[in-house]
């Protein structure tokens, strides 16, 4: 129980620092989605309840499917204010990754129904669209407990949308991998082509429909 505890102070470190100094509306922002072949990328931002009660709660990625969906629930209904941005295939592709990383996180801080005070962003750089105060924190989701509570929401939003394109986009088996490349994605892709949601910017999607692409502009058969 000790070791529990003193894991949970260390995750309150950096939200008790910032409230020492004055900051009352303390937010952590963070996104899921990056890695994916296709569908959107989905930033949340979370601001927790102060005192904090959400002791056991860490980086998403290291909680199971049903721990996440049960801290969802948790955080959803005890967060002082949670905000979500959603960035799509298209968008990504125009744009490029970092770039629409930082536009759903910007949207996610902005959706909040209460504007903070500080933002705790996830990763070393701050938002630049963001005109707030911010702390960039490297692995942020396992040190920081508004930021572990972001991942969660945004893990978990975007896990959702994914089962739901399943039905819209069916035979690529999305509700299973997210949009993962993993190699059943793979065989599916190559079996059917990019759908919709897919990213065309990224590889493998890019070098298939560049291979397509070559084949259907191939040139007559030379004759003898």
């Amino acid at each position: 129980m000790a070791v529990r505890e003193n894991r949970f102070q260390e995750m309150l470190a950096v939200e008790q620092e910032l409230r020492e100094s004055g900051c009352r509306a303390v937010c952590g922002v963070d996104e899921a989605g990056r890695g994916p072949l296709a569908g959107p990328l989905v930033a949340a931002a979370v601001m927790v309840p102060w005192p904090c009660p959400w002791m056991g709660l860490t980086d998403s990625k290291k909680l199971t499917p049903r721990s996440r969906e049960r801290w969802y629930r948790v955080i959803m209904s005890l967060a002082a204010a949670v905000g979500v941005g959603l960035i799509s295939a298209r968008r990504i592709d125009r744009i490029g990754l970092q770039q629409a990383n930082w536009e759903a996180m910007c949207s996610a801080v902005t959706n909040l129904p209460v504007a903070p005070d500080h933002v705790v962003v996830d990763g070393p750089w701050n938002v630049p669209l963001l005109d707030l105060p911010q702390t960039p924190l490297v692995r942020g989701d396992g040190r920081a407990i508004s930021v572990a509570a972001a991942s969660v929401v945004a893990k978990v939003t975007r896990d959702r949308m994914m089962i739901r394109l399943d039905s819209e986009f069916p035979g690529y088996g999305f509700a299973r991998h997210k949009g993962y490349g993993t190699p059943e994605h793979l065989s599916a892709l190559a079996a059917r082509g990019p759908c919709r949601i897919h990213r065309r910017s990224f590889h493998p999607v890019a070098a298939l429909m560049n291979r397509e692409e070559g084949s259907n502009h191939q040139g007559p058969a030379a004759t003898v």
